[in-house]
């Protein structure tokens, strides 16, 4: 039996129409679902009918892409499917039964088919589907996410610094101080080696900047992508302990197909975190390599390599996330057996396979 307490359902909002609730984000609400993997903000799409705009693409924890009209304390999140906007927008001028809602439907409907919402995958796919996006920032982390990324950038900028400031290079705080840094570099020994930097990239010197630029980006977003790798391990390692527990239930040791289950499962989480945590390992690995022989060749070899992996990462991440964040929400105190395989059966089972498909196909292509 499902909890009909539980505030992560799919319901439909309170009432359709010019009455229906929609989301209000505040701008540090606003951030958080920017920087967020499973939160797709409709504001940030050229969509034509105003109301729209103000709700959001979201992946439950089947990992299916719902539309979140509402969700606050009281009220909990109001879920529909994509299909059944034009029922909350249709009539009383919201225009859902009129040619401008049929078109921002379609987009809502391509761009519902991504499996992660997270900026960078965000930027790909839209690409592939010819949707401009108005306001560039809305594709870009919040500042205070990319500040928090500082220590994991370091990783990135300490060979590039090494490179053109010596082993002693200047301690950089982030990115932009980077770029900065190389616009107007100031010493003699660095300017001589940003220009040896700039040859060997077959670059005229004034467009280093530009090319720090891109390597910062693609570098942030590995830095992203391996913090949120950073806080879904415990979770994962703490799920797994919560769910070996059940081995000692007597629904467990008396149904044999239980624990197959729970063997299943684990089995397929622990492959997903262990292959993923490979791939970060191969990315720092050929980051090093770059700047061990750096050439045109080899930058566009670690950027289309990265480049290639967002959709699966994010995908990936996305899906683990929004298991485990369901998980702590619900169990934070225990819970009996019971109810723990009712979860595992129909939270965490559903949507599974699809992640390990993911996970299994990026491995796969890495080495090519």
């Amino acid at each position: 039996m499902r909890d009909r307490r539980s505030r992560d359902r799919i319901r439909p909002p309170a009432t359709t129409g010019a009455t229906a609730v929609l989301l209000h984000g505040s701008p540090s609400e606003e951030d958080a679902a920017r920087d967020a993997l499973h939160i797709l903000p409709l504001s940030i799409l050229p969509l034509e009918t105003p109301g729209l705009r103000r709700a959001r693409l979201i992946k439950n924890v089947r990992l299916e892409t719902v539309a979140e009209l509402f969700n606050d304390a009281q009220t909990g999140s109001g879920q529909i499917g994509i299909g059944q906007l034009s029922k909350c927008f249709g009539g009383d001028g919201f225009g859902g039964d009129g040619p401008e809602f049929r078109r921002d439907l379609r987009k809502i409907v391509q761009i519902g088919e991504a499996a992660s919402f997270d900026v960078y995958s965000l930027r790909l796919e839209l690409r592939r589907l010819n949707i401009d996006v108005e306001e560039a920032g809305a594709l870009r982390l919040s500042a205070a996410k990319r500040a928090e990324l500082t220590s994991y950038m370091r990783v990135f900028t300490r060979p590039l610094v090494e490179h053109v400031y010596g082993v002693q290079g200047t301690d950089i705080g982030s990115m932009d101080e980077l770029v900065r840094l190389f616009a107007q570099p100031d010493v003699e020994e660095a300017r001589r080696r940003l220009q040896l930097t700039a040859d060997r990239l077959d670059i005229p010197l004034q467009e280093i900047p530009a090319f720090l630029e891109e390597y910062a980006d693609i570098f942030l977003s590995l830095a992203y992508f391996k913090r949120c790798l950073d806080d879904i391990v415990p979770d994962l390692q703490g799920f797994l302990g919560w769910m070996a527990e059940l081995y000692q239930a007597s629904e467990v040791r008396r149904d044999a197909r239980q624990g197959r289950m729970l063997d299943e499962i684990g089995h397929d989480l622990t492959d997903i975190a262990t292959s993923i945590t490979g791939r970060f390992e191969s990315f720092d690995s050929r980051s090093r390599d770059f700047w061990r022989d750096i050439n045109p060749e080899s930058f566009r070899s670690i950027r289309d390599l990265i480049v290639t992996h967002h959709l699966t990462i994010g995908g990936v991440l996305c899906g683990l996330a929004v298991k485990m964040n369901l998980w702590k929400h619900r169990f934070s105190r225990g819970g009996g057996p019971v109810r723990r395989l009712e979860f595992i059966r129909s939270e965490i089972l559903p949507g599974l396979a699809h992640i390990k498909t993911i996970e299994q196909a990026s491995r796969n292509n890495m080495g090519r």
